[in-house]
């Protein structure tokens, strides 16, 4: 039965909890908690002997802690996964999830800033005791570093003319909301793909504004020493720039080259990837819009620890 909170509904939730082939008394991290759908899935699989951590670095989702002595929820940005785990005396786990992106809370609170749906103050920040926003991306940063932003981070083709149109018009005007940035980019684009271009618009700042690629590279080359043999990682993501070093890191535990061949023509990986690409059903797609675009990969440690 699919859980439901008015948080947030947790995407393939079976599926990404199977992946993680729980055994009753293992230790287990969810380092995305949200509204804690899939960290009570994994409670529910749990024994009496069993433990789960979650991570989120968000105060909202720190209101929606679960009261269960097997479980901890840690008030941290995931990337510090092992060094929180040494603390609460964990070197190994058997199997990490992880629901990269933004959860549909923070997307639907205005005050938030990261939705284009409402005009709000340009926020955007997962931990609200960061010092960077997007307002501070948007009026500080050089026109070169917003070019990148817009090229690597929202795959824009239009990034250069983007980030020249911010520069020229802050000169003016402080930019500060929602609004201010849709004027700045409604001529920019055709009106009939307004929407899609500053859903990437908002993507690249939020990205930037979170170091969200930085955050998941470190995650993942943490979870090799983390796992022990035939633990298993389970993890959603929602777009091209997620998916792909998942993908990488999983055929060979790096995120670019190639692994070097023994004088066999052997290679050594962490990881060995458990079936293949889930996506959500048409069922749950009609349930959950936002399921959309979600992906899951699914990798075991391997015995070369």
């Amino acid at each position: 039965m699919t859980q439901k909170t008015s948080y947030h509904d947790p995407v393939l939730l079976k599926e990404s909890v199977d992946g993680l082939n729980i055994k009753p008394d293992g230790v287990y991290v969810d380092v995305t908690y949200g509204g804690g759908g899939h960290s009570r899935e994994i409670l529910n699989r749990l024994g009496p002997g069993g433990r789960l951590y979650a991570f989120d670095q968000d105060p909202d989702a720190q209101r929606n802690t679960i009261d269960d002595d097997r479980f901890e929820l840690i008030p941290e940005n995931f990337r510090y996964i092992k060094r929180f785990l040494r603390l609460y005396g964990y070197k190994k786990v058997d199997g990490i999830l992880a629901d990269l992106g933004v959860s549909s809370h923070q997307f639907n609170e205005a005050d938030r800033g990261f939705s284009t749906r409402f005009d709000a103050r340009l926020d955007m920040r997962m931990n609200q005791k960061s010092t960077v926003d997007a307002v501070s991306v948007l009026n500080t940063y050089e026109e070169q570093d917003l070019r990148r932003i817009f090229k690597h981070y929202g795959e824009l083709r239009n990034a250069p003319r983007i980030a020249r149109e911010i520069v020229a018009a802050r000169k003016h005007h402080k930019i500060e909301t929602v609004q201010d940035l849709k004027k700045i980019c409604a001529p920019l684009v055709p009106a009939r793909i307004e929407n899609k271009q500053m859903a990437q618009v908002f993507q690249a700042i939020r990205i930037e504004v979170n170091q969200e690629m930085e955050v998941l590279h470190e995650f993942l080359v943490q979870c090799q020493d983390l796992l022990l043999p035939g633990g298993r990682l389970s993890i959603i993501s929602y777009h091209s720039l997620e998916d792909r070093p998942v993908k990488r890191f999983i055929r060979n535990g790096m995120f670019e080259g190639e692994p070097e061949k023994d004088i066999y023509g052997r290679v050594s990986v962490p990881f060995k990837k458990v079936g293949g690409l889930i996506v959500p059903s048409p069922e749950e797609l009609k349930k959950n819009n936002r399921a959309r675009s979600a992906k899951l990969r699914i990798a075991q440690r391997t015995d070369q620890v």
